[in-house]
């Protein structure tokens, strides 16, 4: 599987792989254990707008193109249905994750970007580039990319991992946070992890990104290691934090997300000592 990214809207191949978004997830079917998408007789028949389209690039033969679910309050028909994107790891690849990330990302572009925020002209597509332009005052609006951090804090031979409070409960996991206006992204994270439990961090050392359409983030991953303080939860943010050990986990994020990642990374380097 290869997907080539292309911001040119002209179709290169007969066959098309649609990534359809509704509000709660891309729209497709299971055929036992694989995710099918709808064929182009099937988004017709679904009462998707074609005109709406957008082309993503290429893959594995097919031009891969995006389009808003039409109406949120319409039930998505049997045999499809919509799938969140955390739950489809269960189904994809690594590669093909990235792609309908893509496409969440790329309908929330579009369906925010209907009208010009300076003059309120409907705005229109730019062939070759990424991006809508107003056609009455010439402002030019790219997908709104929101850069966050997200850290595994080490304390000798354990990490720090955190309850949602959102989600309380739900599993633990590493400390994340937006980046603010005037900010590095290293005076982000030591901002962030001591406003979230109590501790100051230092040795902030690059990781890895990835990005988590939700719907427009780019997460970018560190490692930082504990110099003080003691946990003292923001409960607005976080329901629970604790000091884990490589061998008594709580339950963590499921694969291809950064977090496990970085999770892995910690208790390989602990295990093999």
């Amino acid at each position: 599987m290869a997907f080539v990214p292309s911001t040119s809207t002209g179709y290169e191949h007969d066959r098309r792989t649609w990534l359809v978004v509704h509000p709660k997830g891309v729209v497709g079917r299971l055929d036992g254990d694989r995710l099918v998408f709808p064929t182009d007789e099937e988004v017709s028949a679904l009462g998707v707008a074609t005109t709406e389209a957008y082309r993503l690039g290429t893959l594995d033969g097919t031009d891969v193109v995006t389009a808003p679910w039409p109406d949120p309050s319409r039930r998505v028909p049997a045999p499809f249905e919509p799938h969140g994107l955390r739950s489809l790891a269960a189904f994809l690849d690594g590669d093909l994750f990235g792609v309908v990330g893509r496409a969440m990302h790329t309908c929330d572009w579009l369906t925010t970007s209907r009208f010009c925020g300076r003059c309120g002209a409907a705005t229109a597509r730019v062939d070759g580039e990424r991006c809508v332009v107003c056609p009455s005052c010439a402002l030019r609006v790219y997908p709104r990319i929101s850069p966050a951090i997200i850290t595994l804090v080490r304390k000798g031979d354990l990490a720090l991992l955190a309850s949602n409070a959102k989600f309380p409960g739900v599993f633990y996991s590493t400390l994340a946070g937006f980046a603010d206006i005037g900010e590095s992204l290293e005076e982000t994270l030591v901002r962030e992890v001591k406003e979230e439990t109590g501790v100051s961090v230092a040795n902030v050392r690059y990781f890895g990104s990835q990005p988590w359409p939700f719907p427009n983030s780019l997460m970018i991953g560190f490692t930082a290691e504990w110099v003080g303080g003691e946990i003292a939860i923001d409960p607005t943010e976080i329901s629970d934090a604790k000091w884990f050990a490589a061998d008594a986990l709580p339950m963590i994020p499921p694969p291809l997300s950064i977090a496990r990642k970085l999770i892995d990374a910690w208790i390989a380097d602990v295990t093999r000592r």
